[in-house]
């Protein structure tokens, strides 16, 4: 196995050979491009933001700027939102579902290094996958950590880093994250704490 296949494998890898260090530059010139469109061009936007990602469903729009490794190891599905400085580590897959949105500074680092200073210093370091499932939000200033799953229809309170997996149907937060409460039917008429909807079209 070379240097990539190590990485995408989630094995220990050197980052400088094997032209990974040629591919994160090319992505970075295609960040650069980016975060540097006038924000009138959204035609420039979606092209540049198309050729970036791995793979990306309809009706995407990420606020500049955005900054990511590789962008082709991203997987972002319909109606994807991420607001200012969004941050994604990808040496190793990140899954996006349908119909998330990222508040400012959301952080997904797939990317570590070992524990140990002699290990650390050898230049290894490691990939492993992130997912996150469908109708989710994740507040501003969460960080997700390497190897974690959230579940679908999930709310991540702002400033929360989130180290272990994340089930369906809950609101999570703190630091670290935890699961606070299911979220239940009656939540539906409600679109901030105690606050009821005065219309009927939600």
């Amino acid at each position: 196995m070379n240097q990539k296949e190590r990485m995408l494998a989630g094995l220990p890898y050197k980052a400088w050979l094997d032209g990974l260090g040629e591919e994160r530059m090319e992505n970075k010139i295609k960040i650069r491009e980016y975060n540097t469109l006038s924000p009138t061009d959204r035609a420039g936007a979606e092209r540049v933001i198309r050729s970036i990602l791995g793979k990306s469903g309809k009706d995407i729009h990420m606020e500049q700027p955005f900054f990511c490794d590789y962008g082709k190891n991203i997987e972002v599905g319909d109606n994807f939102y991420s607001n200012f400085n969004c941050t994604i580590l990808d040496v190793a897959k990140v899954v996006i579902g349908d119909n998330v949105m990222f508040a400012p500074n959301v952080s997904i680092f797939t990317a570590g290094h070992p524990i140990h200073p002699d290990s650390r210093n050898s230049g290894y370091e490691y990939g492993i996958s992130v997912t996150i499932g469908n109708n989710v939000w994740i507040g501003g200033n969460v960080v997700i950590n390497p190897g974690v799953t959230i579940g679908d229809n999930v709310v991540v309170g702002s400033g929360s880093v989130v180290t272990k997996d994340i089930p369906s149907n809950v609101i999570a937060a703190g630091n670290p994250c935890r699961v606070i409460r299911e979220i239940k039917a009656e939540d539906r008429d409600y679109y901030y704490k105690d606050r009821r909807f005065d219309v009927q079209d939600y």
